[in-house]
């Protein structure tokens, strides 16, 4: 028996260790670049979809998953905050008479926003 073969069908190479032939396979270990939002879906899909989580790992594409995620998410935030505060008021006249009120506005509307997000694209 060949201690190395290629199975030229899916394109990988496999090991003979003992009786069985075990695939060559290797992380890249590049330093992820994802935000906030990317490693909150890394940690949901490790959690409630390792199959999912694992199929993006073994093919490379778990990083770009991640990075688009998380600009896709800081968009929708930043989009969400921006109507909400029209909605309830809270501009630059707030701010200027009453600063504590506003922070506290806008703490509460971007934790809104995050959690509108959230649910719709994260944890799906």
């Amino acid at each position: 028996m060949e201690k190395h073969i290629y199975d030229e069908k899916n394109g990988l190479s496999y090991t003979l260790c003992g009786d069985y032939y075990l695939p060559d396979l290797v992380l890249n270990e590049e330093e992820p670049t994802y935000g906030k939002y990317g490693m909150l879906r890394k940690q949901f899909l490790k959690e409630h979809r390792p199959i999912r989580y694992q199929n993006l790992l073994l093919s490379g594409k778990l990083t770009a998953h991640l990075n688009q995620i998380d600009q896709e998410v800081t968009g929708q935030v930043e989009v969400l905050m921006k109507q909400m505060a029209e909605k309830q008021s809270v501009n630059e006249n707030l701010k200027r008479q009453d600063q504590m009120r506003w922070v506290r506005l806008m703490n509460n509307i971007k934790v809104c926003a995050e959690e509108i997000v959230l649910t719709e694209i994260i944890y799906v």
